[in-house]
């Protein structure tokens, strides 16, 4: 209860605040994702998280806490990389079927070094069993260029609006590299 009366006063207090979509913009995807392992002090689930931009608008994003706990940072990393990748996947045929052809890979940013190194290595062996699929998955799309994974560093990673709670400090730079701007500023 106490979560939801933080929400009902940010949204109380910040009624002009909406994306911004810019009209000339490239039209590369991007997305970020992120997660927070063992995030939840009661149950230890994890969070996941991703968002995706075209070109500098935020067109899509998502938060999920998972049914089960997690035994590795590094495997709850790896779903959300799959997630996000599901997800460019579906954004890039849905532009193609609009008539907007993608020429360059889209671009998958997550803080994570290990599992951008699960995903870059073509070996599996026994710690990586578990998550075998979403390894495949996202393999095969790298393989047949859809996708690159890059790294950035936690400072950068927009997703931790989606799986973390933020301090105002942190919150208000987030949600301006996000796109959100404030119809009702004077600014």
């Amino acid at each position: 209860m106490e979560a939801a009366l933080w929400v009902v006063r940010y949204l109380k207090g910040a009624p002009g605040q909406g994306l911004f979509f810019s009209s000339n913009s490239d039209f590369r995807l991007k997305a970020y994702c992120d997660s927070n392992w063992t995030g939840c002090p009661l149950t230890m689930r994890s969070t996941t998280g991703y968002c995706v931009f075209l070109g500098r608008s935020l067109i899509s994003w998502r938060s999920k806490r998972h049914k089960t706990v997690s035994l590795s940072s590094a495997e709850v990393e790896y779903r959300a990389m799959t997630r996000a990748c599901c997800e460019l996947t579906w954004l890039h045929y849905l532009l193609r079927d609009l008539g907007l052809t993608h020429h360059e890979s889209a671009l998958l940013f997550c803080d994570n070094k290990v599992a951008l190194h699960v995903a870059s290595n073509l070996v599996f062996h026994e710690r990586t069993r578990h998550i075998e699929m979403d390894c495949h998955y996202i393999k095969e799309k790298i393989q047949d260029g859809l996708v690159i994974t890059r790294y950035v560093s936690s400072a950068h990673q927009l997703a931790d609006i989606l799986t973390k709670p933020l301090g105002k400090e942190n919150f208000v730079p987030m949600i301006c590299k996000l796109g959100v701007h404030d119809i009702h500023s004077l600014t």
